[in-house]
């Protein structure tokens, strides 16, 4: 590839998608919408690229390549959607739809040996050598997995205030914020779109009360969770560095440290998001080229 081409690079959650347009070397940065073809329909998803992404190119920009990672993007039919999609806007690049661990293990690890969790509005986890994933564990998605994810652990929230488990002052704090009724929870819950991404909203409760017992709790079971049915269940975990990604990841690492430690785990790199070591491997692509 040459260094005079342009590459558009995409990381997408079920909340937000970080993209990176990357020209003569230079990267430019731009944000849209969650696009996860597991939850939303083509139409949504097309609408997103075209009012929230390519409104904002810059206009006649010709690009090459897209490498595109993403959330729901696992499934063979998934990925040819987006595809598909990617290539209506962009008729003439080459595109790769990859998952969002390959993203999250490529931005982690480069071209290094690692164990890499995404722990974001979802959870994930995979091995990773040689530029590939060897190993992956498949998840079950924010209903009856996503351990230790912005989901789970908003799940828990909202758990304990409805089951009146929280105190007095937890009980006050949240509803000072939120100002939301046990029916119109559940509505949002069980009968609107996304219910994931509500579920993984509240879960920015614990960020602002850490320190109280019962928010420790809830962040050490629910990130304990994760390691018991993920990280443990890899031998490499205790062979490679263990890599964290993702909102969650970044906002609890302290908590993820504590675990890594009292597991004798090498904890290696946290990343808030996946983009900027997107880049850096994809820039290592081109100089390699």
């Amino acid at each position: 590839m040459e260094d005079t081409q342009t590459i558009l690079i995409a990381d997408s959650g079920s909340t937000k998608a970080d993209w990176c347009l990357l020209h003569m070397g230079l990267p430019h940065y731009y944000r849209t919408s969650g696009i996860s073809p597991y939850l939303l329909s083509e139409n949504r998803i097309r609408e997103i690229l075209q009012t929230e992404l390519v409104a904002h190119l810059p206009r006649g920009m010709h690009v090459s390549h897209i490498y595109f990672y993403g959330t729901g993007c696992a499934a063979n039919h998934h990925q040819q959607l987006m595809h598909k999609l990617l290539s209506e806007f962009f008729p003439a690049a080459q595109t790769e739809v990859h998952t969002d661990l390959v993203g999250a293990a490529r931005a982690a690890c480069g071209q290094s040996a690692g164990v890499v969790a995404i722990l974001g509005t979802g959870s994930g986890l995979c091995y990773y050598e040689q530029g590939q994933i060897v190993k992956y564990r498949p998840g079950l998605g924010y209903i009856l997995g996503d351990e230790g994810s912005g989901t789970y652990l908003g799940k828990k929230v909202l758990q304990y205030y409805l089951y009146e488990i929280f105190d007095e002052e937890l009980r006050e704090a949240f509803y000072e914020k939120y100002h939301e009724t046990r029916d119109a929870i559940l509505d949002k819950v069980y009968r609107q779109l996304t219910p994931n991404t509500y579920l993984a909203s509240f879960s920015r409760f614990l960020s602002e009360h850490r320190g109280h017992y019962m928010v420790e709790n809830i962040l050490e079971d629910g990130l304990n969770d994760f390691f018991f049915y993920h990280v443990f269940k890899y031998k490499e975990s205790w062979t490679c560095p263990v890599h964290f990604v993702g909102g969650v990841a970044w906002a609890y690492q302290d908590v993820l440290q504590e675990i890594c430690i009292l597991n004798e785990l090498q904890i290696g790199r946290i990343l808030h998001k996946p983009i900027e070591g997107l880049v850096a491997y994809h820039q290592a692509g081109i100089l390699q080229s």
